[in-house]
C-alpha cells in the first residue's frame, strides 16, 4: 500500500469516527471527506462502505445525486451556474452557453490550467437576483454575459 493510500484511509477512518454513533453519518462523512481532500475519490467508496456497513452501490447513489460532491479535484476557483427555473427565465442559459465558451470546458470540467471549473447547481436561494452565480464562496446576482466576464477578468488580474 502506497503513502497516498495510507493518507486516504486515514481520513476515511477519521471522518468515520468524528461521526461514529450518530444517525445518518453517510452525508457528514462524506463532507467530511470532501473537505480535507477536496473530492471523495473513488478509492474512498470502499472503505466507507466498509466501515459504514453500506453498499458501495448506496454511497455512489448519494455522490452522484448531490451536486455538493465532487468525484475529482476542483480547479482553483470553482464556479457555479444556477439552472433553476427562476434562472432561467431570466437568461441563464444564454450565460451558460456564454460561460462555457468563455471558458472552454463543459459543466463537471477543469481548464487545463487547472485555473476554473465550471459546475451546475440548482437554487443559490438567491431567485429574486436572477441568474445567479456562485463563485468560489461568493453569490453573485443578476450576471449578464459581460459581468460574468468582468467577474473571470478580475479573478485572473488577482493572479
Amino acid at each position: 500500500m502506497n503513502s497516498s493510500a495510507v493518507s486516504l484511509r486515514e481520513i476515511v477512518d477519521s471522518a468515520v469516527a468524528e461521526h461514529h454513533g450518530k444517525i445518518g453519518t453517510l452525508m457528514p462523512v462524506l463532507h467530511s471527506v470532501q473537505e480535507k481532500l477536496g473530492f471523495v475519490p473513488s478509492e474512498s467508496v470502499p472503505m466507507l462502505a466498509q466501515s459504514l456497513n453500506l453498499s458501495r452501490a448506496e454511497i455512489q447513489g448519494v455522490i452522484g445525486f448531490y451536486h455538493d460532491f465532487r468525484t475529482s479535484p476542483a480547479g482553483e476557483h470553482l464556479i457555479q451556474l444556477c439552472r433553476a427555473e427562476a434562472c432561467q427565465a431570466m437568461g441563464s442559459r444564454d450565460l451558460e452557453l456564454h460561460a462555457k465558451q468563455r471558458l472552454g470546458i463543459d459543466f463537471g470540467e477543469t481548464t487545463e490550467d487547472g485555473r476554473f471549473t465550471l459546475e451546475p447547481v440548482y437554487c443559490l436561494g438567491n431567485c429574486a437576483c436572477a441568474p445567479s452565480v456562485r463563485i468560489n464562496d461568493g453569490i453573485h446576482a443578476r450576471v449578464s454575459t459581460g459581468s460574468f466576464d468582468q467577474l473571470i477578468d478580475d479573478l485572473e488580474a488577482q493572479e
